[in-house]
């Protein structure tokens, strides 16, 4: 008989170039967003050729927009505790005796009266929204620090006792272990850090950062651009999407896998809502009038690309919900040794991360109202590239470990890792 697998077993397979590269990227992450600030800080600069003058610690930093930022915090921590909304279970977790965990959902709650209460504060004149817009750098910085002292949290907790830690992330060198985060699933009582985390600050920061610098541009040019409602339009539906959707992203690779370190923290707290949110910055700066050509160029590309990314995303999880459901029995599926099914029809037969090509498309959509006055804008599509491109090859190293011989067999019956006939 052979022996069981520890419950916690050790990190043997580095990622991002082990503990040098993750070093690497816990220093640098945060100088990219602000690069990304002060190449594009105003009307008057937005170039890669430039080089920005040395900002002082006054000009990152301010107790106020701090005060401001966890005050956000603690606002989103409150509606996700007391809003109403369903509830349900995540993945079975194998090492846990296929335990699930249970998941509060009532994000578009949350979501919707942000929204409402941005509106109030800004239709009624009770306070400048365009505060966001005069202490961008500010609020940057603050979500930067905070990130940095949750997730100094999060490594000196995940030693607590009983502590379920990430399979990717128990290697032993508290570098790389801080990066990729230790404890799967952290908790406080039932609160769990980093399923709110992944939807609520960040993601909901993100819309309404949009919506205070599309004020920012009625303020300084008396006028709303077509380019600068698409923005908004299409990055705000993402997000609502995302809490109608609120239960999918208990079956994604951030919530069933990885651990709950800076990668995540930053990446959902920093680097979401100041990153993305870059078109709308340029174009509260440097607004762009759409051609109806260009305008409907634009539309075409996000329909398409919104659609693969929901129809095939909903496949799957309907599919790992339910594999047996009347629905998906015209499917075909390839049984594995390890008593699952892989798809092999449908969208997923298409390719092996095909909602990737969708995603893809919406990014190179939301770029593309900024027109080709400067590639900043364009940071995102190419991040958003690489950064999918790199979750791909991560997917099919630990599918091989997963699967072996099986997943060899479903590479060659879907051989397109993203783009069907392409890549």
């Amino acid at each position: 008989m052979a022996p069981a697998k520890p419950v916690n077993p050790k990190t043997t397979h580095y990622e991002f170039f082990g503990p040098v590269g993750t070093g690497f990227l816990t220093l640098t992450l945060p100088l990219v967003t602000y690069a990304l600030f002060f190449l594009c800080p105003s009307s008057q600069r937005c170039s890669v050729l430039e080089v920005p003058e040395l900002p002082s610690v006054a000009d990152l930093f301010d107790a106020t927009t701090l005060a401001v930022y966890l005050g956000w915090f603690a606002f989103q921590a409150l509606l996700y505790i007391v809003l109403p909304g369903g509830s349900g279970e995540g993945l079975p977790i194998p090492r846990l005796n296929n335990a699930r965990l249970k998941y509060k959902f009532n994000g578009l709650n949350a979501f919707l009266l942000s929204v409402a209460l941005f509106a109030a504060v800004y239709f009624l004149d009770v306070l400048p929204v365009t505060f966001i817009y005069d202490h961008y750098v500010h609020l940057l910085t603050a979500s930067i620090l905070f990130s940095f002292a949750l997730s100094f949290y999060l490594y000196a907790s995940s030693f607590k006792s009983g502590a379920l830690l990430a399979e990717g992330g128990n290697s032993g060198n508290p570098i790389y272990d801080f990066f990729i985060g230790r404890e799967l699933n952290p908790r406080i009582g039932s609160f769990d850090l980093k399923y709110f985390c992944e939807l609520r600050p960040g993601l909901i920061g993100w819309a309404l950062i949009n919506f205070a610098l599309a004020a920012q541009q009625y303020k300084a040019f008396g006028s709303v651009t077509n380019s600068m409602v698409l923005v908004c339009a299409f990055q705000g539906w993402y997000v609502m999407d995302a809490f109608l959707s609120e239960s999918s992203i208990l079956s994604t690779m951030d919530i069933v896998q990885d651990g709950f370190g800076f990668m995540l923290a930053f990446g959902d707290l920093a680097w979401v809502p100041f990153t993305y949110s870059l078109q709308a910055r340029y174009l509260a700066d440097h607004p762009v009038d759409l051609s109806p050509l260009h305008l409907a160029a634009v539309l075409l590309v996000q329909a398409v690309g919104y659609w693969i990314f929901r129809a095939a995303n909903g496949q799957k999880d309907a599919f790992r919900k339910n594999p047996n459901d009347p629905a998906l029995a015209h499917l075909k599926t390839l049984p594995t040794e390890r008593g699952t099914k892989l798809l092999i029809s449908g969208w997923w037969g298409t390719a092996r991360h095909i909602n990737y090509f969708g995603d893809l498309l919406m990014g190179l959509a939301w770029c593309l109202p900024c027109g080709f006055g400067s590639p900043i804008p364009y940071f995102y599509s190419i991040y958003f590239t690489i950064l999918l491109i790199h979750r791909d090859s991560r997917d099919d190293h630990n599918c091989s470990i997963k699967y072996g011989k099986d997943w060899d067999k479903y590479k060659k019956i879907v051989p397109y890792r993203i783009v069907p006939y392409i890549y």
